[in-house]
């Protein structure tokens, strides 16, 4: 049984996105594990310097990496991070959990990113477009990629 953790930073707000991410996780919960852990945003100012940024970024990076349990492979969100079609994805993951993976822990950060010491201490950093998304979009289209993978993965008919 594959076990995937998402941990994001700040709250997921919007009730639309609540209702999608829990509508995906009801579709996998007969054959897999999710576990969802929100890792509070630090507070900036209105318009926050680099330095301020910075430090917020440091702070939430203590946060995510003491929340991720021994074992797990780590997938960091980011813009920077490497692309893949949904097969591909897929059989990535599926290498992943046959690789010894006790989970699969993916990574989502603030509005302004995550700090480098969270992306260093992943396996793989992601990029789920060349577009730009609202912070608040990235746990439903998140929700939805492991949904096609494990369908993918297990041979079913959502992947067209």
């Amino acid at each position: 049984m594959y076990t995937f953790h998402i941990i994001s930073v700040g709250p997921l707000k919007d009730p639309a996105h609540r209702e999608l991410t829990a509508e995906y996780t009801k579709r996998l919960s007969g054959a897999c594990k999710i576990k969802k852990t929100e890792i509070p945003a630090s507070k900036l100012s209105p318009d926050p310097s680099d330095a301020e940024i910075r430090s917020a970024l440091s702070s939430e990076s203590k946060a995510i990496l003491r929340t991720i349990p021994r074992g797990a492979h780590k997938i960091a969100l980011c813009v920077e991070g490497r692309r893949f079609d949904s097969p591909g994805f897929a059989e990535y993951l599926r290498r992943a959990a046959d690789g010894g993976a006790s989970e699969i822990t993916f990574i989502i950060g603030s509005s302004y990113g995550l700090d480098e010491s969270v992306k260093s201490a992943c396996e793989l950093r992601l990029s789920v477009s060349d577009f730009t998304f609202p912070h608040g979009m990235m746990q439903p289209i998140l929700y939805e990629i492991i949904y096609r993978s494990y369908s993918i993965i297990t041979g079913g008919k959502y992947h067209k």
